[in-house]
């Protein structure tokens, strides 16, 4: 079998490493195309970093109750689709979490006007973090302009724990991927035209707050998800660090955009209807 001709770029950007590899296609154009593509990145930090004052997400956090504030189309959608994994949670993934929230002070809440790009605060402060969703909405938007080239093949990374695959590179059946355990692989699969996010403690620790306690997530170790977006698979795999197992069945039984796969305590568990692939079911 002939060794697909895969062109490979990297740029750091929203604290983590982002990798393009764009295979089928010719490396002036390929370049072209990573540029803008991190471009594009920078640009999303801009707009969804807590971390910089002129970013949209620290300009909500100045709102009072009462007030609203028009945004730009890619963050309404990063925070529209936030908003659809913490309502399909009851809570669970909630980009407010925050273990340092004030005593009797009232929850956070806000609210999206499709019409007009607007977010309303309605009550508390939105301190967002987009930690656990950001990265993986990135990848999504970077997919979205590769189309506009008309690059069909490609694998993109964020820091290892976020990955969004297109088309399989030519020859192959797709993009060599794994779940990884400490100490090795767990699970090699081929991946192509879904995404795959990961979370857990090995990394940094016992970092993930469950919004509903304000305390470190203490379910489980490691879980990954599956979704067509990468930035539902980066919230979900964070969702799943939090929910127990019948939380997380009733979570996703009969969604068919997402699904879990749990590889702790010595079995593989799977929760969601989005198809995996083939080599998933058969790790028991």
């Amino acid at each position: 079998m002939t060794t697909p001709l895969i062109h490979t770029f990297k740029h750091h950007a929203m604290a983590t490493e982002f990798q393009v590899r764009i295979a089928d296609q010719d490396a002036t154009e390929a370049g072209q195309a990573a540029l803008e593509l991190f471009t594009l990145v920078d640009r999303l930090t801009d707009l969804l970093s807590r971390f910089r004052d002129h970013s949209e997400i620290s300009q909500i956090a100045a709102l009072e109750p009462g007030q609203a504030l028009p945004l730009n189309a890619m963050t309404f959608d990063c925070l529209r689709l936030a908003q659809e994994v913490e309502e399909q949670t009851c809570g669970a993934f909630a980009i407010t979490a925050s273990a340092k929230r004030t005593p009797g002070a009232p929850p956070p809440s806000w609210r999206l006007e499709q019409e007009n790009l607007l977010l309303y605060c309605e009550e508390g402060r939105l301190e967002f973090d987009l930690g656990a969703i950001g990265k993986g909405f990135a990848l999504d938007c970077m997919a979205e302009e590769l189309a506009v080239w008309e690059f069909g093949a490609f694998l993109l990374i964020a820091g290892g724990s976020s990955v969004l695959a297109g088309a399989a590179p030519a020859g192959t059946s797709g993009w060599d991927a794994g779940l990884g355990l400490p100490g090795g692989v767990a699970r090699r699969f081929a991946l192509a035209h879904s995404s795959l996010g990961g979370s857990g403690i090995f990394a940094q620790g016992r970092h993930i707050i469950d919004p509903r306690t304000g305390q470190p997530a203490q379910g489980r170790d490691r879980a990954w998800a599956f979704a067509r977006q990468a930035a539902l698979s980066d919230a979900f795999s964070t969702a799943a660090m939090v929910l127990n197992d019948d939380e997380l069945h009733a979570a996703l039984s009969g969604y068919a955009k997402a699904c879990v796969v749990l590889g702790d305590g010595g079995t593989w568990r799977i929760h969601g209807d989005y198809p995996l692939p083939p080599e998933i079911p058969s790790a028991k």
